[in-house]
């Protein structure tokens, strides 16, 4: 699977996604890109799925008819995802064209 990881989305969890091809916006010179740009970039290049933590990319964008799927992460503090990293590696392995996960990541 080919991840994008946005701009706030904590770059330890690629360590934990083997078998998985994960970029960051930023290497892409995308992390300035608005969510609607990003997402059309993203899918165009092929990705399929981006990784945020940018709750509002939910309500700011359609992805009925996307190729591309949605995992957001509740907060992108890092020492609060390293506690929930099966939950995230569960989203991301079960995402499919089109479809939104929202990832709670209690703070514990």
């Amino acid at each position: 699977m080919l991840i994008l990881f946005d701009h706030v989305t904590p770059s330890g969890i690629a360590r934990f996604l083997p078998g998985h091809t994960v970029t960051k916006a930023k290497d892409r010179g995308w992390d300035t890109l608005t969510n609607g740009d990003l997402l059309a970039e993203a899918e165009r290049a092929g990705f399929d799925v981006v990784l945020t933590a940018d709750k509002n990319m939910r309500y700011q964008q359609n992805l009925r008819g996307r190729k591309i799927a949605l995992v957001v992460l509740s907060t992108p503090q890092w020492p609060v995802v390293r506690l929930h990293i099966g939950r995230i590696v569960a989203a991301l392995n079960a995402a499919t064209p089109g479809s939104y996960i929202e990832v709670d990541l209690p703070v514990e």
